[in-house]
C-alpha cells in the first residue's frame, strides 16, 4: 500500500494521500433542501481523508429526487454549506460539492413543487422510490424541451457558482448511477430525434454541456465530473454503443482540462483500462465489491491516482488512521443510512474514543 500515502493533486489542491471521500445520499437535510444541522460535523469528522466530495446537492426544484436532500441554489443553501465548507477547512480538510440532479428518478411527493419529474425522454424508470407515505412507483417524466435543456443547463452553471459562493473548493458533477446526465446517455432512456439523442455524439451532448458551463463559471480546475459505465442503477442500459459512448465522452471531456474524472466501476475492466489512457488528468476509481486489501491495489498499477472510500468512511470518521494502523473498521449500520438524527452518521466512534472508553 505504499504508493496510496504519497501526496498528489487535484487541480489546484494538494492532498497529503490517494484516499477521498465518495459521494453518500444521507438525506439529512432540512426541508428547504439547506444542509442539517449535523451536516458539518458529519464532514468535519471526515477531514482526514482529504478530498470530501458530498452527498448528492440538486440545483434547482426539479433536480431534487429524494426527500431531505440538500439543494444548492438558494442563498439559504449557501448560507448552509458554508458552516460545512468552514468545518472541513478548519479540521484540514478539502470539499467538492456534488451537482446531482435526479432527472426521471424523482416523485412529485419529493419535490418542494411537487411537478411531474423531467427526463430526456417521456420513459419511466420501471422502479420505485421512497416518499413521504412509503414507497412508490416513480410516473412517467415529461420531456424536456430543448428550451428547458439550455434551461437545465444554466441551473448546472449557477449551481456550481453557488457551490464556490459557500466555500466549496469545486464540484463534482454526477453523470453517474441513472440520474439526468445518465439519462441522456442511456440507449433505452433517451430516444429523442433532435440534437441530443440517436448518434453517440448527440447522447453525450448534454453531459459535454453541462460540463463546459461548469468549467465556463468556475473554471476546470475546480471541476470533476462523475460516470458510471454500464451501471444498470436507475433502469438505465447503456446499449451495445455504450462503452464507445463512453470512449468518446472521455475524450471530450479530457479536452475540457477536469480536475478529475470519477468512474464508478462495475466490472468491464477493458473499457476502464481505455478511460485511463484517454484521461490525462487524474482518474478516481470507485471500484465495486472490493475488499480492504485491495484498496491500493489501482493505484499500485497505475489505473487509478485515487482511491475514494465510501460505507467504509461513512463508518468509520479516522478511515485513514484505522488503514494506517491496520486497525478493525466499525461496522456501518443499513438502517441508519438515509434519514434521522445523529445515530448512524455522527455517532460512530474513532479509534481514540474507543480506546478512551476502554481505559475508563
Amino acid at each position: 500500500m505504499d504508493k496510496i500515502w504519497d501526496k498528489t493533486k487535484i487541480g489546484n489542491i494538494e492532498l497529503p494521500h490517494r484516499l477521498a471521500m465518495a459521494p453518500m445520499t444521507r438525506s439529512r437535510a432540512q426541508e428547504d433542501g439547506t444542509p442539517g444541522e449535523l451536516a458539518a460535523l458529519y464532514y468535519a469528522q471526515r477531514a482526514s481523508l482529504g478530498l470530501l466530495i458530498t452527498e448528492g446537492a440538486q440545483p434547482s426544484d426539479d433536480g431534487q429526487g429524494y426527500l431531505m436532500t440538500p439543494g444548492i441554489y438558494t442563498e439559504k443553501h449557501i448560507e448552509g454549506w458554508k458552516k460545512v465548507t468552514s468545518a472541513v477547512h478548519e479540521a484540514g480538510g478539502y470539499i467538492y460539492i456534488q451537482l446531482m440532479h435526479a432527472g426521471r428518478v424523482s416523485h412529485p411527493d419529493n419535490t418542494p413543487h411537487h411537478r411531474q419529474p423531467v427526463a430526456p425522454s417521456a420513459i419511466a424508470p420501471g422502479i420505485e422510490t421512497f416518499t413521504a407515505t412509503g414507497m412508490q412507483e416513480i410516473p412517467v417524466p415529461r420531456e424536456l424541451s430543448k428550451e428547458e435543456i439550455q434551461t437545465t443547463i444554466q441551473d448546472y452553471r449557477k449551481a456550481a457558482a453557488a457551490a464556490i459562493a459557500a466555500g466549496a473548493d469545486g464540484v463534482e458533477i454526477h453523470g453517474a448511477n441513472g440520474y439526468l446526465i445518465n439519462q441522456f446517455i442511456g440507449e433505452n432512456s433517451n430516444t429523442r430525434t433532435d440534437e441530443y439523442g440517436g448518434s453517440i455524439e448527440n447522447r453525450a451532448r448534454f453531459a459535454i454541456e453541462v460540463a463546459k458551463a461548469v468549467v465556463d463559471e468556475i473554471g476546470p480546475e475546480r471541476t470533476g465530473f462523475r460516470i458510471s459505465p454500464g451501471t444498470p442503477l436507475g433502469g438505465i442500459q447503456d446499449g451495445e454503443q455504450g462503452p464507445e459512448l463512453y470512449r468518446y465522452l472521455t475524450k471530450e471531456l479530457a479536452k475540457l482540462n477536469l480536475a478529475y474524472l470519477h468512474v464508478m466501476h462495475l466490472g468491464n475492466d477493458e473499457l476502464l483500462q481505455d478511460i485511463r489512457s484517454l484521461w490525462t488528468n487524474p482518474l478516481l476509481v470507485n471500484r465495486a465489491g472490493r475488499t480492504i486489501d485491495n484498496i491500493s491495489v489501482d493505484i499500485d498499477s497505475g489505473l487509478a491516482d485515487l482511491a475514494p472510500v465510501g460505507v467504509w468512511s461513512l463508518a468509520n470518521p479516522d478511515f485513514v488512521e484505522r488503514l494506517k494502523a491496520g486497525a478493525p473498521l466499525n461496522e456501518a449500520d443499513p438502517a441508519t443510512f438515509y434519514g434521522g438524527g445523529s445515530k448512524g452518521y455522527t455517532d460512530y466512534p474513532t479509534l481514540k474514543e474507543l480506546e478512551h472508553q476502554e481505559s475508563k
